[in-house]
């Protein structure tokens, strides 16, 4: 029982570590992201991203670079980009390094993992976006279809003030990543517990093994691109090879059950195959490339380079206002019941923040619409007023939702 305790104390410590060293970073990254977010909401990707063509897929890629979204909320960003007139492949780009790096991510990268990996690893997102785009094109040249026959009216764009950049920065962005970074934390600390120094050598003697394993790791898996750093810091102290971490970056964030099942069953068989074959590719390609030319210069230790430039104190109280933020989701509020509850429809997919701006930008078309009532827990929606259920249901599948009335 006292080496069990041990072990436990050890995790948390570690664990703690990761947090505290991450929070400063992932902090600012959320300020910068409210202020992108106004930037380039919804209505800004339908307006500039959309086309057809290689120049469409750079831009998609180029533009999904820095936005901080996670795996479950780019889907309906892309089905809207797609309905907007983007071809298949520029809305491939679009659902591979959007996910994949932020600018959150690219600061907490910077802060367990060094600089090199910081920069490279947004490089390697967007030529990631841009092979998939660009091999569906070469691949599948009748590829412009949108979702569905029909053209979806741009959603209208929010009101762009100070308070919307913070309360999506460090309210909305919180509660989307807040659980997978926690998670991944965890999983950091007891990898970081666990895994005897010595055994990645010894299980795993060549580098091409580490890529394969990182590969396989990160395909199916869900995690957020800020969620997979400390997993991904961690297996690197034990011995796993700076650019096979690369890959477990690159894939993990890009792919997972969820996206891939979208992809397949939306965008069709060549848009899957190319979306599987261009990730896992770039994801080896820069992986060894990563090795070959940088990682002699890095070093193994978690947070080496944000630790010269923080002082402890206020990490921790960095540490603290994150822990804050991120459990601001389940703090007990007063139930907003509606006192006319008209409709109530079940949206599937719709459990973060950025998927209920989404849904409410696009019913902002719908006329005879009062308030909405989210319940992201239950996936469910109640609309005040009378609406047309029709013009509901065609919003919000436009919004690249399946829906249903339950009453």
């Amino acid at each position: 029982m006292t080496q069990l305790a041990t072990i436990l104390m050890d995790i948390l410590r570690e664990s703690v570590h990761l947090w505290t060293t991450m929070a400063p970073y992932i902090l600012l990254g959320m300020l910068m992201a409210g202020v992108l977010h106004l930037l380039m909401d919804t209505s800004f990707i339908s307006r500039h991203l959309g086309g057809q063509g290689f120049g469409a897929v750079i831009r998609a890629s180029l533009w999904g670079v820095p936005l901080p979204v996670c795996s479950c909320s780019v889907i309906p960003l892309a089905a809207t980009l797609n309905k907007q007139g983007a071809g298949k492949g520029a809305t491939l780009s679009f659902l591979v390094s959007t996910p994949t790096t932020g600018v959150d991510s690219i600061l907490a990268t910077y802060a367990l993992m060094g600089p090199i990996l910081a920069v490279f690893r947004p490089v390697a997102a967007l030529l990631a976006g841009v092979v998939v785009g660009g091999l569906y094109l070469l691949t599948h040249r009748s590829g412009s279809v949108g979702l569905n026959d029909s053209k979806a009216t741009v959603p209208a764009p929010e009101r762009r003030t100070l308070g919307a950049a913070f309360r999506y920065g460090f309210i909305e962005l919180a509660s989307d990543i807040g659980v997978w970074l926690m998670l991944g934390v965890f999983i950091g600390g007891v990898l970081t517990v666990i895994i005897p120094q010595s055994l990645i050598l010894k299980a795993l003697p060549f580098p091409a093994l580490h890529y394969g394993v990182m590969l396989l790791l990160g395909l199916p898996l869900y995690v957020c691109a800020t969620g997979s750093i400390p997993i991904a810091a961690a297996l690197m102290a034990k011995g796993f090879s700076p650019g096979s971490a690369l890959v477990f970056l690159i894939a993990g964030p890009a792919t997972n059950t969820i996206t891939l099942a979208f992809v397949r069953s939306k965008l069709g068989k060549h848009a899957f195959y190319a979306y599987l074959a261009g990730i896992a590719g770039v994801a080896l390609g820069t992986g060894w490339l990563f090795d070959a030319f940088f990682a002699n210069g890095l070093s193994s230790g978690i947070g080496a380079s944000a630790e010269e430039l923080m002082p402890h104190w206020f990490e921790i109280v960095c540490g603290i206002a994150l822990l804050i933020l991120m459990m601001n989701k389940y703090r007990p509020r007063r139930a907003d019941i509606p006192r006319t509850a008209a409709q109530v429809w079940r949206v599937k997919g719709m459990d973060c923040g950025h998927c209920q701006v989404s849904v409410t930008q696009a019913l902002s078309h719908a006329p005879d619409i009062g308030k909405l009532h989210f319940d992201l827990d239950r996936q469910t929606l109640t609309l005040d007023g009378a609406p047309d259920p029709d013009q509901v249901r065609e919003c919000i599948q436009k919004a690249g939702f399946q829906t249903e009335r339950i009453q």
